[in-house]
C-alpha cells in the first residue's frame, strides 16, 4: 500500500476519543435541529453533514446512506440540498489526494510517459471507472426517484452487513500487489462498483470485496478502492457542482458549504488513516455488525415516522 504516516496505539485512542466526541456532538445537533424544526443549511448543520461525509465515505458503511438519513432528520430537502451532499464529497476527495499524493503523482508521471507502473495503474483505474459511469448516466434519474429513501438504504445496510459477516472469515488477507492489477481484473472491480449506485450498499465495501475476489491483498484492495473513489466521486462532484453550484450558493451562501467541506476533509483524513491501521490486524466484521445496527435504527425511525 502507498506509504501513509504510521498510526500508533495512542493515535488510535485519540481517534476513538475524537470519534466519540464527534458522535455526541452530532447527536446534540440533531436534537437541536429536531427541536427547532428548521430546514436551513446553517453552519452547525453543514458541519454535521461534513462530519458524516468525511467519516463514512471510505469506510464500508455507505456515506450516501448516512447522508440520506441525516438529511431526513434535519428535514433538508430540495435540489440544492441533494446537490450539496454530493458536492461535499470534494472534502473527502482532497483527503485521499493528500494522503496518497505519491501514488497520484506516479500516475500523473505515467500518463506523461515517465512512469510505466503509474501508467498501468492509471489505465486500470480508468477501466474500473467506466461501468459505474455508464450505468449512472443511463439510470441516474431512475435511481434518484426510486432508491434515495430511508427504506432502500435500510435494506442495503442489512444485506451488506450479512455479506460482511458471512464473507469476512473466508477472506484471504494475502494476495497480489496493486501493481499486478490488469485491465481485466480492474473491470471486474468496476462492475462491482456499479452495485453501489443503490444508496446504502457502499462503494468502498463492494470494491474492496471485489478486489479481494480477483486476488489482491487486502491492503492493495483497500488502496485501489480509495484511488478509484477519486475518479468516481470526483466525476459526481464535478457534475453536480457545475449543474447545481448556483443553486447551492443562492440557497445556502458560501460560509456553510465551506465549513462542511473543511470538516469533511479533516474527518476523512482521520477515518482513512484509522481504517488503514485497523485493517492491518482487524477484520471487516465490525463493519458488518455496524451496518446491521444502522439498518435496525433506520427501520425504527421509519416506523415511528421520524424520517
Amino acid at each position: 500500500m502507498a506509504r501513509l504516516l504510521p498510526i500508533r496505539v495512542a493515535s488510535m485512542r485519540r481517534f476513538a476519543l475524537l470519534a466519540g466526541g464527534a458522535a455526541l456532538a452530532a447527536v446534540a445537533l440533531l436534537v437541536v435541529a429536531a427541536a427547532r424544526g428548521g430546514s436551513a443549511l446553517d453552519v452547525p448543520t453543514a458541519a454535521v453533514l461534513g462530519l458524516v461525509e468525511g467519516i463514512t465515505e471510505y469506510l464500508p458503511i455507505s456515506s450516501t446512506g448516512h447522508l440520506t438519513v441525516v438529511e431526513r432528520l434535519f428535514d433538508i430537502r430540495g435540489t440544492a440540498a441533494d446537490a450539496y451532499v454530493v458536492v461535499i464529497q470534494a472534502g473527502a476527495i482532497l483527503a485521499v489526494l493528500v494522503l496518497y499524493r505519491d501514488r497520484v503523482m506516479s500516475m500523473v508521471r505515467g500518463l506523461l510517459g515517465a512512469d510505466p507502473v503509474g501508467r498501468r495503474l492509471a489505465v486500470a483505474l480508468l477501466v474500473a471507472f467506466i461501468p459505474a459511469a455508464v450505468i449512472g448516466v443511463a439510470l441516474g434519474d431512475t435511481i434518484k426517484h426510486h432508491l434515495f429513501g430511508v427504506g432502500p438504504v435500510a435494506v442495503a445496510w442489512a444485506i451488506g452487513g450479512v455479506v460482511i459477516l458471512v464473507a469476512s472469515p473466508r477472506l484471504r488477507r494475502h494476495g497480489t500487489a496493486l501493481e499486478s492489477l490488469t485491465p481485466r481484473t480492474a473491470f471486474i472491480i468496476g462492475v462491482a462498483q456499479a452495485l453501489a449506485l443503490w444508496p446504502g450498499v457502499s462503494r468502498s465495501l463492494v470494491t474492496i470485496l471485489a478486489g479481494l475476489a480477483v486476488g489482491l491483498a487486502l491492503p492493495a484492495a483497500v488502496e485501489f478502492s480509495f484511488l478509484l473513489g477519486l475518479l468516481t466521486l470526483g466525476a459526481a462532484t464535478a457534475f453536480d457542482g457545475l449543474k447545481h453550484g448556483g443553486d447551492i450558493v443562492s440557497s445556502y451562501g458560501i460560509l456553510a458549504p465551506a465549513i462542511g467541506f473543511v470538516v469533511a476533509f479533516a474527518a476523512a483524513v482521520i477515518a482513512v488513516r484509522w481504517m488503514v491501521a485497523y485493517l492491518e490486524r482487524g477484520s471487516l466484521t465490525v463493519f458488518g455488525y455496524y451496518r446491521l445496527l444502522a439498518a435496525a435504527i433506520a427501520v425504527v425511525l421509519l416506523v415511528t415516522n421520524v424520517v
